[in-house]
């Protein structure tokens, strides 16, 4: 497998009257096709790392190469039709447009990329994710979970090589959240690669096949989980900085 994420040496400074770094050297490779969650407490840095991944921020100093695009490369143009073409983002909040069924919501990115017709992929897709009957509802007719399907729905239209999920069960009740969680980990199944954040220790370990932890703007741990049986996955460290994990 290839590198889809490269992140090297970046550091993120915000000047909020006197200067604060959010990430302080922060190198991270992530593989096309895993399953990686990045964790921490609050003020960590790891929405701060999932913004740059994404082309929403850039980096004080270091790189940031996302499926081969350097993006501190690009304009803002350029790095908008990026994002469109190449990254799904899935939030905490669903972001949805009340006024717009459910398949009008999923079909927005696609429109925003040009696409004459994505219909036909958006029903397929909804149909995938059990959807199909609500879509031509209102968000507001949806639970919670369902929205945050229709969520991924819309993040998934235009075949992402990326999937970015920032706290995607955190507005959600235990069961909804599993549900999201158990889809994410099928869809990386599949070969969707996912970059997941989240501050749950338990929601980290249980479904991504790795898990990088921050801590005051720095990788303090990298661990690969492997499945073994049906025990809790085996814990497996592996080197923060360079060589081979």
């Amino acid at each position: 497998m290839s590198a889809l994420i490269e992140v090297v040496e970046v550091a993120k400074v915000y000047d909020l009257g006197a200067a604060q770094a959010a990430l302080n050297g922060v190198s991270l490779s992530v593989e096309q096709g895993e399953f990686t969650a990045v964790m921490g407490p609050s003020g960590s840095g790891k929405s701060t790392l999932l913004n740059l991944v994404a082309g929403l921020d850039r980096p004080t100093t270091g790189k940031v190469t996302v499926a081969g695009r350097k993006l501190d490369e690009m304009g803002e143009a350029e790095l908008a039709r990026f994002r469109r073409e190449q990254i799904g983002f899935v939030f905490q909040f669903f972001h949805l447009l009340p006024s717009l069924t459910v398949l009008e919501n999923v079909l927005i990115p696609a429109q925003l990329a040009g696409g004459k017709d994505a219909s036909g992929r958006a029903g397929e897709i909804l149909e995938r994710l059990g959807m199909t009957e609500f879509a031509g509802r209102h968000p507001g007719r949806l639970s919670g979970g369902q929205q945050q399907r229709v969520a991924i729905a819309r993040a998934l239209i235009n075949r992402p090589s990326l999937l970015l999920a920032d706290e995607p069960t955190g507005a959600l009740d235990t069961r909804s959240g599993e549900q999201v969680m158990d889809l994410l980990r099928e869809l990386n199944g599949e070969g969707q690669t996912v970059l997941l954040v989240t501050h749950d220790p338990k929601l980290a370990t249980r479904y991504s096949s790795r898990v990088v932890s921050l801590l005051d703007g720095r990788v303090v741990d990298d661990l690969e989980l492997k499945e073994s049986g049906l025990q809790p996955p085996d814990l497996v460290r592996v080197r923060v900085e360079g060589g081979v994990r």
